[in-house]
């Protein structure tokens, strides 16, 4: 009988400090559009390589004007990641063992 594996806690970075580390914003606004919209139309296709592929075709179909959304939701994402990484350089240096906030987005 085979051991049962336990799930993986997702590892926070705290630093020395007690401080915790802002995360990178995911770069795939696109894929995550496409993904749900692929998947209700090709319920059979589960591999993630296969939409993946279907998804880099389209982006290459796409005009200028289409990708400006979501060229425009990662620059937002962007703002808010390194508005979050200041913040955390600051109170870093300041010397305060406050978390920040839980509620972020960037801690998923």
């Amino acid at each position: 009988m085979k051991p049962t594996r336990r799930p993986k806690k997702k590892s926070v970075k705290i630093d020395a400090k007690g401080l915790r580390n802002p995360r990178l914003p995911s770069s795939s606004s696109c894929m995550e559009d496409f993904r749900k919209d692929f998947q209700e139309q090709n319920p059979d296709v589960k591999s993630m390589r296969d939409i993946g592929k279907a998804c880099g075709e389209k982006w290459k179909t796409m005009t200028y004007e289409d990708k400006v959304k979501y060229y425009d939701i990662a620059m937002e994402k962007r703002a808010e990641f390194d508005k979050a990484m200041a913040d955390y350089i600051k109170k870093r240096e300041n010397g305060e063992n406050e978390e920040i906030e839980d509620d972020s987005e960037f801690d998923e």
